[in-house]
């Protein structure tokens, strides 16, 4: 099968269509003929060389890609008939993507609790957009566990993640205050917020002035720790998404690494955040589309920023 993968690490120019074995699915897996797979920070980490020390030695080349759309094609044995998995099914999927299993892939073979049915009127491309960064949001908020009308910061509030962790913060009952620009205001009101803040100096005194005892906690998404530590209260909780070691900070601020790997087969988590979509709790944005083959030109997109939505390749005109 071809797949985009890496043999070094370094800018876009860097992805190039590779041949791999078509995998068959172990038992307990179904594979996936992908038809889209969305493009996150994670793999941009993975092509620059961030995730270097986790992978270590393991042989190259490597692939990167964590959410896929497609349709199931094979099911390995002993997959339980209450799973609901069947060949020609669409389905969505994430991807706990290592050495040369990855998303950028004509097939890939996933857990059956990694895998959910696709929601009713989505389309390939914006299945593929949502799941790990919806599953990010869920998983900071749970580790959070904080009670209805507790306040909550969110940094990056108009990307994917953080937009998604305003719109489940909301149906909550939390407070949100949402970090992003003046022209993202309205689209955060109808997420929820209940203050937008732009960026900028004094960030967390601006804050405090719009919550004076401070937030209980904060979702970083934008990695902009040390500009919104201030605003949070005496022993709140700052939920770092890259990974960096858990620390106690002054005043007893805590912060933690939050890894949505460790969720990756939680498929009562990843079915909701499915049927959240079906809602329209949960808004599908794709900022561009290209086909696998253009891989480059499409991490130098993502690599150029101020997207509002997620990048997906198109593995069904992938041109590979």
């Amino acid at each position: 099968m071809k797949a985009i993968g890496l043999h070094q690490y370094r800018g876009p120019e860097v992805l190039h269509a590779i041949e791999l074995p078509t995998p068959r699915p172990a038992s307990g897996q179904v594979r996936i003929k992908v038809c889209a797979a969305g493009i996150n920070p994670v793999d941009e980490m993975l092509r620059t060389g961030a995730l270097a020390t986790w992978y270590g030695d393991t042989p190259r080349p490597y692939v990167p890609g964590m959410d896929v759309a497609g349709i199931i094609d094979a099911i390995g044995p002993d997959m339980p008939p209450e799973s609901g998995m069947a060949v020609g099914q669409p389905v969505v999927g994430i991807v706990d993507n290592f050495g040369s299993v990855g998303g950028y892939s004509e097939y890939v073979c996933l857990p059956a609790p990694s895998v959910m049915p696709i929601p009713a009127g989505v389309t390939f491309a914006p299945a593929a957009s949502f799941l790990m960064n919806a599953l990010t949001a869920r998983n900071a908020l749970d580790h959070l566990a904080l009670p209805r009308g507790a306040s909550i910061l969110v940094t990056g509030a108009a990307g994917a993640v953080g937009a998604y962790t305003m719109a489940l913060a909301n149906a909550e009952g939390l407070k949100t205050v949402a970090v992003a620009s003046a022209e993202d205001e309205d689209f955060l009101r109808q997420r929820g917020a209940t203050h937008v803040v732009g960026r900028g100096e004094r960030l967390s005194e601006r804050i405090r002035e719009r919550v004076h005892e401070g937030v209980d906690a904060i979702v970083d998404a934008a990695g902009i720790r040390r500009d919104v530590v201030g605003a949070v209260r005496d022993g709140g909780t700052i939920i770092n998404l890259r990974p960096e070691p858990d620390e106690t900070l002054e005043r007893g601020i805590v912060t933690r690494f939050v890894n949505v790997r460790d969720h990756a087969t939680d498929h009562a988590a990843i079915a909701r955040l499915g049927q959240q979509v079906s809602e329209g709790l949960l808004p599908l944005r794709v900022a561009a589309i290209f086909p696998a083959s253009e891989a480059v030109a499409a991490h130098r997109r993502f690599d150029a920023g101020k997207l509002r939505g997620r990048i997906v390749l198109d593995f069904e005109q992938s041109g590979l």
